[in-house]
């Protein structure tokens, strides 16, 4: 089908900076649809029919695809396949059944005032999401592009990187840019005091640590001193080789059985923003302590089970990667494990007890996979001199399904 679907990129300057091609797909349109501002911004060439987007969102979606084959036009702000709804349109319409004109997007006009080169900031839309997804990206001298949504987005976030340790951290709000009411104003984030904020605005950061800020390294193996545990953990030493066997692929899901505090999922996630997770703690009180970890390591997407597996396994989505840790010797949850996984996935279980051990060496013989004994010594006071200290040793299954 030829395309019968326009999607126009408009931005506060309004009708004055489209090109005549974009002009013109909107004044054909049999239909056009957009947020209420964007439709007054192009009403003066608006020949069809106006239609709000409607509550929920999805709703809009079906609309527009009832009118497949008229001439049909979306306007989007700024670049729509940029965090906007081209994105969303593309997973139910062909794009060869669209003609799009995207206009600069708020992240492009951002870094132009402030002579950013966008290549080397971090892009993030916070819009409709947690703030504290910008956690993991705080690291000294970064600078960070942060769509907000309303005008209660910039405050939000400075206090949050205030909490963080990152209070003398330059924060700047560029609002409406490209219109008439554009202003750019800046404060440092611990004494942020601006008012009257256009709910249209990006934040800029530039990321300033002070000492003992709350920074998280890129490596596997985070300090256990990050997490909030009681001391059901796998240490750091012991994650980050879990981590390594466990093999993250982009757009992957793991499960975390018997999560404890979450630490080996919540590293997961925190390998690549596409990963998702899901803790199965039987504990109430633990899976709370994961949510508030998840939380303040940026990955508040973090699915938190709580019940005993293997009945808690039922209906969740089947998994491409599995860490078997607390619970793992308990009746069928190792079995249940192994069938859920997806073919090619891989699963990795670390055994503290003789019990489990005992279960891990059966499944090695019944189905093959790798065996590592994995012992770490620390060096701890012993009177006046100082030994090794040996922590409990761990034997690591590590099987991939055929």
């Amino acid at each position: 089908m030829m395309s019968w679907l326009s999607i126009v990129g408009i931005g506060e300057d309004g009708l004055a900076a489209l090109g005549e091609a974009a002009k013109a797909a909107i004044a054909r349109a049999d239909h056009v649809f957009g947020g209420t501002r964007h439709l007054d911004l192009a009403a003066p060439l608006i020949n069809g029919s106006a239609h709000p987007w409607l509550s929920p969102f999805s709703a809009s979606i079906d609309a527009i695809l009832a009118l497949k084959g008229q001439a049909v036009c979306v306007l989007a702000s700024g670049d729509p396949f940029h965090h906007g709804v081209g994105a969303t349109l593309t997973r139910h319409i062909d794009a060869a059944q669209m003609q799009v004109y995207p206009h600069p997007s708020s992240f492009s006009l951002a870094a132009a005032r402030l002579g950013w080169p966008l290549q080397d900031v971090l892009t993030l839309s916070l819009h409709g999401r947690p703030l504290d997804l910008i956690r993991p990206h705080l690291h000294p001298g970064a600078r960070i592009l942060a769509l907000t949504s309303d005008e209660h987005g910039p405050g939000m976030l400075a206090k949050l990187l205030t909490e963080a340790g990152f209070g003398i951290s330059i924060v700047t709000v560029l609002e409406a840019l490209g219109g008439p009411s554009e202003i750019i104003r800046s404060h440092v984030a611990m004494s942020f005091a601006l008012a009257d904020i256009n709910p249209l605005n990006i934040c800029a950061i530039s990321v300033v640590a002070l000492p003992g800020a709350r920074i998280l390294p890129l490596t596997p193996g985070l300090d256990d001193g990050l997490f909030e545990h009681d001391g059901q953990i796998t240490k750091r030493e012991i994650r980050a080789l879990t981590l390594s066997a466990l093999a993250p692929r982009r757009g992957e899901t793991l499960w975390d059985i018997g999560a404890g505090s979450g630490s080996v999922a919540i590293e997961w996630m925190l390998a690549d923003p596409s990963l998702k997770a899901v803790s199965i703690e039987a504990n109430a009180e633990r899976a709370a302590r994961i949510a508030r970890n998840a939380t303040r390591f940026g990955v508040p997407d973090l699915t938190v089970v709580v019940g005993s597996a293997p009945q808690a396994l039922e209906g969740l989505e089947p998994p491409h990667a599995i860490f078997v840790g607390g619970g793992g010797s308990d009746a069928g949850v190792l079995d249940a494990a192994i069938a859920a996984l997806r073919p090619g996935g891989r699963l990795v279980a670390n055994a503290v007890t003789l019990e489990f051990e005992a279960l891990l060496l059966a499944k090695h013989a019944e189905r093959g996979g790798s065996l590592t004994r994995l012992s770490v010594d620390r060096a701890d006071a012993v009177g006046s001199m100082t030994a090794w200290r040996p922590a409990m040793p761990i034997v690591q299954w590590v099987w991939s399904k055929p």
